[in-house]
């Protein structure tokens, strides 16, 4: 057997062990009891320690200086395995399996702090997560990771390529026209009623069903369950997704799905002939936001389609207040300075993002302490939102995402947002009569084109790779803020 078959057949065993540590994760996330944490944070430790082990076997090395690739699919193989292996051995092993175990239990002690509304209860346990994801950051950098940058060697984890700086410098082009936006919408004089009434969970979750096949959901390969935070889970025939419900809020829920079953519908979409291999998953979480933002807001909140689902809604809930289709197209994108990002509408998504990724940096670089954390949120929250934070639910305890230690991974959603812009001006240009089918609740011509054009290639591309090869331009801000001053000055009629 050659180097490269050798090496082929050991990465597809440590791949299937990784889909076993994520198999573990969704469970804790969904019907784990709470009694279990501890011993889950020693499970997650221990397949964490075994993966990081086959990730750094000295025979990786030796198979990667022989493998030679016969096509251009196996030489990205080659290079991601390599790639990956020298991350890997930059991190000592029991720094990996230390991670692994504190954040887990990290997850549930969030969770308390989070519905006791206490921060304290948390502060000791991030405190430990920052100390320890740092000095991974450090150990990366330390070998040349990220230009040398912590910080930037992990967010290199999420989205290869970018930088801190080249993010920073989209946020700075971006942020004005937001801004400036958010400003006439506030002072315009039609503002769309919000949504109110109860809507049965039950209700709510048949719909949400309904949705994510609506938009090609393979439910033969997934399934749908509850969560404190909304995820998706897995990758190739084995990709769950999860939503949240308040009884009072179905958007909350409807949309979370959707949102969902655009990273579940990459997964599932990805070539088989991947499976199992460095390429069976999204290329980065960057390109991964833009399958889910796409779904979530250029797709299911456009004037088609949440003309559609206002009958959907009808035909289920009876009357819910909201009279008219293009009404409901307007309350569903209504405008307001909330607090939850995951409930945040397009104009203000990427100023959520952009506070926190300012507020990690601030971390990572020794200039904020994580016991000053909370202040920093608020104070930044009044002056980037001008509404002060009611509690910490609303505020730095809402993301489960530092609990586990994902730093650097926040910004790859703007990210997302920037490339689904490029990718729903492409789509339109190639499908004119898009809206003929989200009238009807049929999302197929575009889960089509973006399988065809972003999702069968899995990590084939490097990520601005794909979105060019997509689009037939380089990834850009432009087309997003260009959207969303068209989509938002026509209903506030600006």
């Amino acid at each position: 057997m050659s180097a490269f078959r050798d090496l082929m057949a050991f990465q597809r065993e440590t791949e299937a062990l990784a889909q076993i540590a994520g198999r573990l994760g969704w469970d804790q996330e969904t019907v784990m009891p709470p009694g279990a944490a501890d011993q889950r944070g020693e499970e997650m430790a221990a397949i964490e320690g075994v993966l990081h082990a086959r990730r750094t076997d000295p025979r990786v090395g030796d198979w990667l200086s022989r493998a030679e690739a016969t096509d251009a699919a196996g030489a990205r193989a080659l290079a991601l395995i390599a790639r990956t292996y020298g991350r890997n051995a930059a991190v000592p092993g029991r720094l990996v399996s230390e991670i692994a175990r504190v954040t887990s239990v990290a997850q549930g002690i969030w969770a308390e702090a989070r519905a006791r509304n206490d921060v304290a209860h948390f502060l000791p346990t991030l405190e430990r997560v920052v100390a320890l994801v740092h000095e991974k950051g450090q150990a990366l950098a330390a070998t040349g990771y990220g230009g040398g940058d912590p910080y930037d060697a992990l967010l290199d984890d999420y989205e290869p390529e970018a930088t801190a700086a080249s993010i920073a410098a989209i946020f700075d082009r971006m942020r004005p026209r937001l801004v400036a936006l958010r400003e006439r919408i506030l002072g315009a004089d039609r503002h769309p009623a919000p949504l109110s009434g109860h809507f049965a969970e039950a209700r709510q979750l048949g719909l949400a069903r309904d949705l994510a096949t609506a938009f090609g959901y393979d439910w033969n390969r997934g399934r749908l369950d509850l969560a404190v935070h909304p995820f998706s889970s897995g990758s190739g025939n084995d990709v769950r997704i999860t939503t949240r419900v308040v009884e009072a809020e179905p958007f909350n829920c409807f949309y979370s799905t959707i949102h969902e079953t655009g990273h579940a519908a990459y997964e599932q979409a990805i070539d088989q002939a991947h499976l199992m291999t460095p390429l069976g998953a999204g290329v980065s979480m960057g390109v991964h936001e833009s399958q889910s933002r796409i779904y979530e807001n250029q797709l299911g909140r456009s004037r088609a389609f949440t003309h559609w689902l206002h009958g959907q809604m009808h035909a289920i809930f009876g009357d819910f207040g909201v009279g008219s289709p293009e009404e409901f197209y307007r309350t569903v994108n209504r405008v307001q300075s909330g607090f939850i990002r995951t409930e945040a509408d397009e104009v203000h998504y990427n100023l959520h993002i952009m506070m926190r990724f300012d507020l990690e940096r601030a971390l990572f670089s020794g200039g904020l302490a994580v016991a000053d954390l909370e202040d920093a949120w608020n104070t930044r929250f009044a002056r980037d939102f001008g509404v002060a934070v009611d509690r910490p639910a609303n505020g730095m305890l809402q993301d489960v995402h530092w609990s586990v230690g994902l730093f650097g991974y926040f910004p790859t959603y703007s990210l997302g947002n920037v490339y689904a812009g490029c990718l729903h001006r492409a789509l339109r240009a190639d499908l004119p009569d898009l809206d003929t089918g989200l009238a009807q609740g049929d999302a197929r011509p575009a889960t089509e084109w973006l399988r065809a054009k972003v999702q069968r290639y899995g990590g084939l591309y490097a990520p601005a790779e794909v979105i060019e090869r997509a689009t037939g331009a380089a990834p850009s801000e432009g087309p997003l803020l260009d959207y969303l001053e068209a989509k938002f000055g026509a209903i506030y009629g600006l």
